[in-house]
């Protein structure tokens, strides 16, 4: 059985081979797939095939498919990503891929938002395709927050057009390692996963674990999202990025990254990463 990692160079990718490798699964049985070959040498160096294969030059997905039995679909971060997630679908169809696992966003059945509708249309194409699939709609990663807490080292503030709302973050190699379960074994198959620590925490919570890492206080200063975008266009955004970014902020003011029922916890087989450990991991790294 031969794996297929997408995007295997980038943060994500990388954290699943190495869950892979860490449940056991021999090198040879790993195939990394990357848009610059030469940046996966590292994984070359560990006797896993690195594929090229570039979600926009079809070609180059096909020809990574060949003797695949399946394939996890990282989401792209192109501007027409779904184009890109389309051919990887159809090209896993055609080559008769066992099974595609796919890394989504929260609720996206559930609550409309721009981030969110690229991964519903990506979804509405898996199930479209008729393959066997497993979707992980993977909560926010803790990591999302280190620069706004690694600045209020100096600002003593962490500011959000979030409200009151809650987020069941976990770590990025929390949801790696559920993604290396999903494509290894036989666990999650056919599902669709709301991923998510096994606590929701407030901006205020934020705050609080930003005060204990740095010994100084710091606080959760909300603001509306018009002021979160004017802002973010002083500070240099264009306005439609600008939009977009405050857009995230209404989105979880309206719960998008709230639920939290420990599917994660009970894939991984143990409790998820709590917020301060991930942020002072996080930081730790840098």
């Amino acid at each position: 059985m031969t794996l297929l990692v997408t995007a295997a160079t980038g943060h994500l990718g990388r954290l699943v081979v190495d869950s892979l490798l860490a449940r056991g699964v021999a090198p040879a049985d790993i195939s990394a797939g990357a848009r610059t070959p030469e940046k996966a040498a590292d994984l070359a160096a560990r006797g896993i095939r690195v594929v090229e294969l570039d979600y926009a030059r079809p070609e180059t997905v096909t020809a990574a498919l060949d003797g695949v039995s399946r394939v996890l679909l990282i989401s792209g971060t192109d501007a027409d990503r779904v184009t890109g997630h389309r051919t990887v679908i159809d090209a896993a169809r055609t080559a008769g891929v066992e099974r595609l696992v796919y890394t989504s966003a929260p609720r996206v059945d559930e609550i409309d938002y721009a981030l969110g509708a690229d991964h519903k249309a990506t979804e509405e194409a898996i199930a479209a395709s008729g393959l066997t699939a497993t979707v992980l709609r993977n909560n926010w990663y803790t990591e999302n927050y280190l620069d706004a807490v690694a600045r209020s080292a100096e600002t003593g503030e962490i500011v959000a057009a979030t409200g009151n709302a809650r987020v069941a973050s976990a770590s990025r190699a929390d949801y790696a390692e559920a993604a290396a379960v999903a494509l290894a074994s036989d666990e999650t198959i056919g599902g669709t996963l709301e991923l998510g620590g096994d606590v929701a925490w407030t901006y205020d919570d934020l705050a609080t674990a930003a005060s204990e890492i740095h010994g100084r206080p710091v606080s959760y200063v909300p603001v509306s999202v018009e002021q979160l975008t004017a802002g973010l266009q002083e500070a240099g955004l264009d306005a439609g990025t600008a939009a977009f970014v405050a857009g995230i902020d209404d989105a979880i003011a309206r719960g998008a990254l709230s639920k939290t029922d420990g599917t994660l916890a009970r894939v991984l087989g143990r409790p998820t990463t709590p917020l301060r450990e991930g942020l002072r991991a996080g930081l730790a790294a840098r």
